[in-house]
Order: C-alpha cells, then sequence, then structure tokens
C-alpha cells in the first residue's frame, strides 16, 4: 500500500476544492490527504451494512401537534396596529425587485 499520493492527484483535490497550495504544501498533504482516503476505506470495507440504520437510528416518529380552531381576529381591530393599509389589507415595502 502507498503512502502518499502523487503530486497530480493532490493538485487534483486542490483544484476540486478550489484552493491554491504551495510546493511545500503539495508534499504535506501528499501524505496527510493518503491518511484520509486510507480512512474512508475502512468504511467501505465494513460488512453487513445496513442503510436503514444510518437512515433512521431510532424508532421514534415525529408527532405534531393536532390543529385547534381558535377566535379569529376582527379585522377592524387588527388595523389599528398596523401604520399603513388599504382596505382590509396590510401594505408592507417591497422588499422583491420586479
Amino acid at each position: 500500500m502507498q503512502e502518499k499520493l502523487s503530486i497530480s492527484e493532490v493538485k487534483h483535490v486542490a483544484e476540486l476544492a478550489k484552493i491554491r497550495i504551495s510546493d511545500n504544501e503539495q508534499e504535506k498533504y501528499q501524505i496527510e490527504l493518503k491518511k484520509i482516503f486510507n480512512e474512508l476505506e475502512k468504511i467501505e470495507e465494513v460488512k453487513d451494512y445496513d442503510e436503514e440504520i444510518i437512515i433512521t437510528p431510532t424508532e421514534e416518529k415525529c408527532q405534531l401537534r393536532k390543529d385547534e380552531i381558535g377566535q379569529m381576529v376582527n379585522p377592524k381591530d387588527m388595523l389599528k396596529n398596523v401604520p399603513r393599509h388599504s382596505g382590509n389589507y396590510i401594505e408592507v415595502p417591497v422588499v422583491i425587485n420586479e
């Protein structure tokens, strides 16, 4: 098993990551990236891999609260608190350019 990546492989990874690396850094990353890739290969070697365990590791299901119908707000009372309105509509500043 090789101990380090080739310079071209390091340059390729740097290009994918959109980073510039110096010649000194290339030598350092040859070894460091190879260590990372070796650890990733260990994950691929795991036997009896079960995707369901990774996706949902618990049996707990999401429970949402029940909708309850409440009192409606009187539009006239609501419009008393807004700075600008037109009829029953609240006027707000434009936030999207047309």
